[in-house]
């Protein structure tokens, strides 16, 4: 297939980086309940921090004793307490005795919890509690018992599932796809917004296809394939890829995305790499791992140098060190393209708490003067969204572009 990639826009990178507000973005939360519940139950269990004090373990037969029927407004009462200030040291003790039930009373647990009168709040954090534990134990049961909880506002519960799908998944994809086909076939991700998207379905996907990714990368293009073309993308986005991962990744999409997907997906990737550490050092990197043509290198260092650019731009006053750290990176990845993608993402980083056009533009006349290349400014003004304070000024610039069809062209867009 002949490549045919565009000038990605970088405000597609912000579209993308909307999509945070996927659930699987709750995965961060998940882990961080996890880890900070393993660290207080080892601090307890040697004796160490505030809640150690005057708590011994209970042996395996206390907790037996504990499994009798559950007083659930009790508890509660405990964990809303718990919630407003009160000591860890109940929360622990109602895991403890969770962590000692099978899975079918881990299941039964949670049908009851669902009657119960309680604050909603505290009913989620029970569920998100049995539930971890039911998929530690047995994820293709907690899917098939309690799939309705993936509906839950709390968004680290549906994560919990979906993490629980990719478990399963590794260890028989066939069961776990027929699963999932199962439940669409029933209606159960049926979308209820206008648009027909279904993030949910999206979200469950992602995790069957990333899995099946590792083992047998052509049924995961497959099942990629068969998704609504305009969602794919979002079933391979909020993913954290590890280095020995992103080839395989890169393949996947290059493979079951049409081209302005890809761009979009390989986008988001590198404006989340842009805006943590490493920058520029990290972008390099990434590009040669996943082994991008040139014309792709072209489209993604353009990306990430705008994404530094206006993000800078928010932070202090820009300066021309910090232009000229790009265009010396834009230079060593994509020669021959770093006055189009100076004018480019100066354009770019135009507009409220950033660059105001008049100081941009001047930066652009200085690079164009210095360079001659009517690119800075063509760039420059393709990518500035049209203001009527600055249109007039705009125009100016524009006179200035020799080819007389791009001239034309940008004059019209400031009219």
């Amino acid at each position: 297939m002949k490549n045919k990639f565009f000038i990605l826009p970088i405000v597609a990178l912000i579209l993308v980086a909307s999509w945070l507000g996927n659930e699987r973005r709750f995965t961060s939360l998940v882990e961080k309940r996890s880890s900070g519940l393993e660290e207080a139950l080892a601090a307890r269990a040697s004796g160490s921090g505030a809640d150690a004090v005057g708590s011994k373990a209970k042996s395996a037969d206390q907790l037996a004793q504990e499994k009798g029927p559950t007083d659930w407004k009790k508890l509660a009462a405990q964990m809303m307490e718990r919630e407003s200030g009160g000591s860890l040291r109940t929360y622990l003790r109602i895991k403890e005795k969770f962590s000692a039930l099978s899975k079918e009373e881990l299941a039964s647990a949670l049908d009851e919890i669902a009657t119960v009168d309680m604050p909603e709040e505290t009913r989620r954090e029970l569920q998100f509690l049995l539930l971890d534990l039911l998929c530690n134990q047995d994820p293709e049961y907690a899917l098939t018992r309690h799939f309705g909880l993936a509906s839950n506002e709390d968004g680290s519960t549906q994560q919990r599932l979906v993490d629980a799908l990719a478990s399963w998944a590794g260890k028989n994809p066939v069961a776990a796809t027929a699963w999932l086909d199962q439940q669409i076939a029933a209606g159960k991700f049926d979308s209820k917004f206008l648009d027909g998207k279904s993030p949910t379905w999206m979200n469950f996907e992602g995790s069957l296809i990333m899995t099946l990714n590792s083992t047998d990368p052509a049924a995961a293009v497959a099942r990629l394939k068969s998704l609504p073309e305009g969602q794919r993308n979002q079933s391979l986005t909020g993913f954290g890829i590890d280095d020995k991962d992103q080839l395989a990744y890169a393949n996947l999409v290059r493979n079951g995305l049409p081209e302005k997907a890809q761009a979009e997906v390989f986008g988001w990737q590198i404006q989340g790499m842009m805006l943590g550490e490493g920058g520029y050092t990290k972008v390099t990197e990434y590009l040669n791992r996943i082994q991008v043509t040139p014309a792709e290198r072209v489209i993604y260092v353009q990306a990430a140098a705008a994404c530094r650019i206006d993000d800078l731009s928010q932070e202090k006053k820009l300066t021309r060190e910090d232009i000229d750290a790009m265009r010396d990176w834009t230079t060593s990845q994509a020669p021959g393209t770093t006055d189009k993608v100076t004018g480019f993402a100066l354009g770019h980083s135009t507009g409220p708490g950033r660059i105001e056009f008049s100081k941009a533009a001047a930066l652009a006349t200085q690079y164009h003067e210095a360079s001659g290349n009517d690119e800075v400014l063509i760039g420059f003004l393709m990518a500035c969204v049209p203001e009527d304070s600055f249109k007039e000024d705009a125009r100016v610039l524009a006179a200035k572009i020799s080819d007389v069809k791009k001239r034309e062209e940008i004059l019209n867009r400031f009219k």
